[in-house]
């Protein structure tokens, strides 16, 4: 079988072997039919287009398989431990201290209102006309 033509997301030589040991080959509890390589280019693809799991390209494996191992991935942490090496990897790349020293909480994002449920919102207004015909 020929390999496939190269999607614009999938990994690069160099990236692969840098994310390659955080993915656990026995996650999916049975022997793979796919490369994993695949699954990871396939997920990319539709972190980067934005397609749904079912508008993969017939190319890449069933769209079944790569959102499953895409769970799998999420529920057994490996997503939030790459984006913690990959992130330490950049600051040392750019010459910062791997973990950062301080942390900034913008005032916007953590408001929160004292009223809560129907108490928080406004009572709708009546117009004068609808006033004039009740009285």
């Amino acid at each position: 079988m020929e390999p496939r033509k190269a999607y614009p997301s999938d990994l690069k030589d160099k990236e692969w072997k840098r994310i390659e040991p955080f993915l656990t080959p026995g996650i999916m509890g049975r022997p793979m039919k796919h490369p994993t390589r695949e699954l990871i280019n396939a997920i990319f693809y539709v972190l980067q287009t934005g397609c749904s799991w079912r508008a993969l390209p017939h190319d890449l494996p069933p769209w079944q398989t790569v959102y499953t191992y895409f769970r799998k991935l999420q529920r057994h942490g490996t997503w939030q431990r790459l984006n913690e090496v990959l992130r330490e990897d950049l600051r040392v790349q750019a010459g910062r201290n791997p973990q950062p020293s301080a942390a900034s909480i913008d005032s916007q994002s953590v408001k929160t209102t004292q009223k809560g449920g129907f108490a928080g919102m406004m009572q709708a207004r009546k117009s004068r006309d609808a006033n004039d015909i009740l009285s």
